[in-house]
C-alpha cells in the first residue's frame, strides 16, 4: 500500500450518526473518508421510541434540520439531533447510500452487523473488475451519541494503525490486537471490486 492516506469508508444504516461521527474524526485526521448508510430510508429518532421520522436520501441534512426545527425543535434539540445534522452540513450536503457508490476503498468499517451484511452482500453482486481487495470489518457501535464517539475513536485508531503498518493486509493482526484491548470482536472479511 502507497505511503498515501488510507482510503476508508463507513457505513451505518442512515448516514446519520454512527457513521458521520467517524467521518468527521478520519477527516480531521487525515484520512480519505466517505460515509453511507444502506437502509431505504434515512430514519431519525422522533418525540417518542415508536415514532421515527424519515426522510428520502436525497433530502439535505440543513432539509432536515429546517423540517425538524418546525415540528418539534425542542424536542430535537434536547435528544441531540439537530446537533447531529448541523456537524453532518459541515460535512456534505446530504447522506449517501453505499448501493450507489462505484468509488474503491482499501477498508470499509460498518457499524452493525446488519449492515455488515448488506454491504458484503452487495459487493459480492457487483461485476468484479479491477480484482482490488477491499477489507470489510464490522465495528459494533451502539447507535446512540454516547456510544458513536468511542466508536469513531476505535475506528480512526484501527485507521492508523493499519496507515503506520502500511500493508493493508496486516489488518487481521490489528484487529487481534483491538481485541485483546477492547474485548471487542470483530466481523472481517475480503471482498474484491
Amino acid at each position: 500500500m502507497p505511503s498515501s492516506p488510507l482510503s476508508v469508508a463507513v457505513v451505518c444504516r442512515s448516514n446519520v450518526n454512527r457513521s458521520m461521527e467517524a467521518h468527521s474524526l478520519l477527516r480531521k485526521r487525515g484520512f480519505r473518508v466517505q460515509s453511507f448508510g444502506v437502509g431505504s430510508r434515512v430514519k431519525i429518532p422522533g418525540p417518542s421510541c415508536n415514532r421515527r421520522v424519515s426522510y428520502d436520501f436525497s433530502t439535505t441534512y440543513k432539509q432536515m434540520h429546517e423540517d425538524l426545527c418546525r415540528n418539534d425543535q425542542e424536542c430535537y434539540r434536547r435528544n441531540g439531533i439537530l446537533h447531529l445534522l448541523g456537524r453532518n452540513q459541515r460535512i456534505k450536503p446530504c447522506p449517501e447510500r453505499f448501493q450507489e457508490c462505484s468509488d474503491p476503498f482499501d477498508v470499509i468499517f460498518t457499524c452493525k452487523e446488519s449492515v455488515y451484511d448488506r454491504v458484503v452482500q452487495e459487493l459480492w453482486a457487483r461485476e468484479q473488475a479491477t480484482l482490488q481487495p477491499v477489507h470489510v470489518v464490522n465495528v459494533a457501535i451502539a447507535d446512540t451519541l454516547e456510544d458513536a464517539t468511542p466508536g469513531a475513536f476505535l475506528i480512526c485508531e484501527l485507521c492508523q494503525s493499519l496507515q503506520r503498518v502500511g500493508d493493508v493486509d496486516s489488518l487481521g493482526q490489528g484487529l487481534l490486537a483491538a481485541e485483546e484491548k477492547t474485548g471487542q470482536s470483530f466481523l472481517h472479511t475480503v471482498c474484491f471490486y
